[in-house]
């Protein structure tokens, strides 16, 4: 078994996870969890998975909360960021893992409506996020992740309403690391590229991945496969961790070789 990334300051307060009940977010509480993190999680409209989640943090002997949150709503994300912070006495992390589910379409034929409303569901949901956990990270000289795209670096065509707000997340997390590395904060951004988890299965569901473009994907990989949630929450956990001390404003990319 590898050793499990940790960090002093998850001695106490908590990791806060947007999406923590999604597929990438399960796989990140549960690296959190194992590195001896507490974690509280946000949910928007399902309950029993985020409480499932809870439970695997609370089995390697951490404390879960589970909260109802629309990333939207300003109101709602500052609330349960204060009720994580005085649950668990404060808050070392906080890790964007959410997202809206994109379906993939060719720029031209997205209208400007649907654009804009994907587009400041995740970006404004991310910023909304962050901005609240600052002032608790500040207190704790914490950390931020954010879950990218590994397609801000070399776009794959039909995926604009993916890219376009997760470029500017990362630079969201670029700004964060810029300016608050004065209170100790570290800020990157993980690229998360195709991945055998989370809206996979809606893709696949949906036809947008094919057999045949999954075929082409694969072969345009050095390493020839597709990702686990897992390599995601390992690159999250490193990156939240004291061996990342010396590390802020990058993005990790996490793609199997598709951005070279």
């Amino acid at each position: 078994m590898p050793t499990p990334f940790t960090a002093e300051r998850y001695a106490s307060g908590c990791a806060i996870v947007a999406g923590g009940s999604g597929g990438l977010g399960v796989a990140i509480c549960r690296a959190l969890a194992e590195g001896g993190s507490n974690a509280a999680l946000t949910y928007r409209n399902n309950r029993p998975p985020a409480e499932a989640v809870a439970e695997e943090v609370r089995e390697f002997g951490r404390k879960a909360l589970v909260a109802q949150a629309d990333l939207a709503d300003e109101a709602a994300v500052s609330e349960f960021v204060a009720l994580a912070a005085n649950t668990f006495g404060g808050i070392h992390t906080a890790i964007y893992a959410a997202g809206p589910y994109v379906d993939m379409r060719y720029a031209a034929q997205i209208a400007p409506e649907h654009f804009r409303k994907t587009v400041s569901t995740d970006l404004f949901g991310c910023y909304n996020f962050l901005h609240a956990a600052l002032p608790e990270l500040r207190k704790t000289r914490g950390a931020v992740v954010a879950l990218s795209s590994a397609a801000t670096g070399r776009f794959l065509k039909k995926d604009l309403l993916s890219v376009a707000p997760k470029a500017a997340v990362e630079t969201i997390v670029k700004a964060i690391a810029a300016e608050e590395g004065r209170f100790g904060i570290r800020a990157n951004a993980v690229g998360v590229g195709v991945i055998a988890d989370g809206m996979y299965h809606q893709l696949r569901a949906t036809g947008d991945f094919s057999d045949q473009t999954l075929e082409v994907i694969k072969k345009s990989l050095p390493l020839g496969r597709l990702g686990t949630a897992q390599e995601i929450a390992d690159a999250v956990a490193f990156l939240s961790s004291d061996r990342a001390g010396f590390i802020t404003g990058q993005t990790l990319v996490v793609d199997r070789g598709y951005v070279m």
